[in-house]
């Protein structure tokens, strides 16, 4: 088996770890796993860049939709039909709130066989993807990850459906992690 993945009913503070307000959270403890036996692992939380960027996202194309969409009302159905636009705003107020409590369930550790890579607020989903299995890890940074000075580490196996991701590190800790990963998947899989 490549990789397991299970989901588990973390609480609120599981998945916000420490709760911090810094650049990263880190949180030790355990986790539920799903099968009701806690994981020891010391956690890292992400830094707060990702969720800047993903707020940046949702204030830059729900007013834009919103206003499309109450122009398009106006002129087709009349003034009336336009208030449909509303609803999206309000929607995107709340959907500000759900980015942050995503952006707390997201976090990751280091172990000495594997890496664990835990998410969610309503399914809690664990991934442990043991350093001999991993193919291949990769660092990637769009545009955008660039701007809010962000990168993502991919990380590939045998098994195309397990491959995980970490998204919105520090471009200094996805180097490390690159490397240290690569160090260890080559460390592991030269014993098999």
């Amino acid at each position: 088996m490549d990789t397991g993945t299970g989901t588990g009913r973390g609480t609120d503070a599981d998945a916000a770890g420490s709760g911090g307000t810094g650049d990263a959270r880190e949180a030790a403890g355990t986790a539920d796993d799903g099968t009701g036996a806690g994981i020891d692992a010391d956690w890292t939380g992400l830094p707060r860049g990702l969720l800047r960027l993903r707020r940046f996202v949702l204030a830059a194309t729900v007013p834009v939709l919103s206003a499309g969409l109450g122009a398009l009302l106006w002129f087709t159905a009349g003034p009336v039909w336009a208030l449909f636009a509303v609803p999206p705003v309000l929607l995107g107020g709340w959907g500000w709130w759900l980015l942050e409590r995503n952006w707390r369930s997201w976090r990751y550790a280091e172990r000495a066989d594997d890496l664990l890579i835990s998410r969610g607020v309503l399914w809690r989903e664990l991934t442990v993807v043991p350093y001999g299995r991993m193919q291949l890890v990769e660092v990637t940074s769009g545009p955008l990850e660039r701007h809010f000075g962000l990168a993502s580490v991919q990380l590939h196996t045998a098994a195309a459906a397990t491959d995980a991701r970490i998204p919105g590190l520090l471009p200094s800790e996805a180097a490390r992690l690159r490397d240290r990963l690569t160090e260890l998947g080559q460390a592991r899989s030269a014993g098999l």
